[in-house]
């Protein structure tokens, strides 16, 4: 029996708008994969005795991996991760926080460590400890029992989490986005992180690929990542503004004023990364409310820079269909693009994969922030937001998934 029609996209959407740029499928399928492959990730830590641990994907592809079979250096870390330094020390710095790893003094460097009394820990700790701060090249970082359970959990999940997307949308379907994807990665002559890095940092250089491409296969989300940050280093080598801020808050904007809190259901990204902080006042205008709270629209610059992310993301996909091959380029937006039309009970297929596990933070399980031992009232808030984020989700994925992938340090790096 085929799938019922697609419905339309509400006209108040912004899936409705215009069609999706491929750094846009390409960002919703990887984060749709993600949510469920986090899901699954608390539910089976919880069941391993360490109920407070939702931390995402990406912490996995793009760092605990290189731990996983012994301590590694955090200067060496930075060089497996393909990624800069102090950009791994802060994760390094949220994870000993989180009690994953611990991070041990190299014994050749001589230097006195400051110390100070750490207020929530209740004893005295190095100074900027939980934090990157102080966190040297030459210092070690090494799994706790919780880290070693949390590799042990996540090793099998890309594996399991793939089969139940081919159980769902059939196995060609997936063996055809698989090829379709690697026919651009090949392509491809950067050698890039396993997770889409997340933070606003830019002008980080990849390297370039020194040997073929590993003719084992990779996790799916690993070859959705490579693309859309293929796709991502293109765009902002031309573009004054970064497509992280491009595709989400920029977009979602306009010349008519709209409510501050409207932002966050509009992008489909968190209240933090898609509020209005330093990185986004240069393009748009803040105005009072009349019944209080803010109003923001772009400014002329702001203006400019959405239309520029339209104009530019066409313009690459186009220089791509002339670089890669106009029918791996296509069928790559085929194999994206369908996998939002399917549906059962009147909900989209790809929606099935997003309901999260009974007593999950998504399902309105109640858990203490990362690192906290009781459930506050800014823990409290998120678990809401995350709650109306998945319910959104639920309803409708092509047009409330975020257009780029935003990882929020307070949801364990996870969109």
């Amino acid at each position: 029996m085929p799938p019922a029609p697609r419905k339309p996209a509400a006209s108040g959407d912004p899936a409705a708008l215009e069609p999706r740029p491929l750094s846009a499928l390409l960002s919703q399928v990887l984060v749709a994969f993600t949510l469920e492959f986090d899901n699954e990730f608390e539910r089976r830590m919880a069941e391993a005795g360490h109920p407070d641990s939702p931390l995402s994907l990406v912490v996995w592809a793009n760092l605990v991996r290189f731990l996983a079979s012994g301590p590694v250096s955090v200067h060496d870390l930075a060089s497996r991760s393909l990624a800069p330094e102090n950009s791994v020390k802060g994760e390094l710095g949220c994870l000993e926080r989180w009690r994953f790893l611990t991070l041990e003094s190299d014994p050749t460097d001589n230097r006195p460590i400051p110390t100070r009394a750490h207020t929530r820990a209740g004893r005295i700790l190095r100074d900027g400890w939980g934090s990157g701060r102080g966190i040297r090249s030459g210092w070690v970082a090494r799994l706790t029992a919780r880290g070693l359970a949390a590799s042990r959990v996540w090793t099998p999940l890309f594996g399991d989490i793939e089969q139940r997307w081919q159980t769902r949308f059939g196995a060609e379907e997936i063996a055809s986005l698989r090829r379709a994807l690697e026919q651009i990665r090949t392509q491809i002559d950067l050698d890039l992180p396993y997770g889409l890095p997340g933070g606003w940092e830019s002008g980080f250089t990849y390297p370039a690929r020194d040997a073929a491409p590993s003719a084992e296969p990779l996790p799916l989300p690993v070859l959705l990542s490579q693309v859309l940050l293929a796709f991502t280093l293109e765009f902002d080598r031309e573009s004054r503004t970064p497509l992280i801020l491009c595709a989400n808050t920029l977009r979602v904007l306009g010349e008519k004023p709209i409510p501050e809190a409207d932002i966050p259901r509009l992008t489909g990204a968190s209240p933090e990364t898609s509020g209005i902080g330093w990185q986004i006042k240069p393009y748009i205008v803040v105005e009072p409310a009349a019944t209080g709270g803010k109003l923001v629209r772009l400014s002329p610059r702001g203006l400019q820079a959405r239309q520029t992310y339209r104009d530019l993301t066409r313009e690459i996909e186009t220089r791509w269909e002339a670089r890669f091959g106009k029918r791996e380029v296509h069928g790559l937006r085929n194999c994206l693009r369908e996998l939002f039309v399917p549906r059962v009970g009147g909900r989209p297929l790809l929606a099935e994969g997003l309901v999260p596990a009974p007593g999950t933070i998504r399902a309105g399980g109640q858990t203490p922030a990362l690192g906290r031992r009781d459930v506050a009232a800014a823990a409290r808030q998120r678990m809401r937001d995350e709650v109306a984020q998945t319910e959104n989700f639920l309803r409708d994925p092509a047009a409330t998934l975020p257009h780029y992938p935003l990882w929020d340090m307070n949801r364990g790096f996870g969109p």
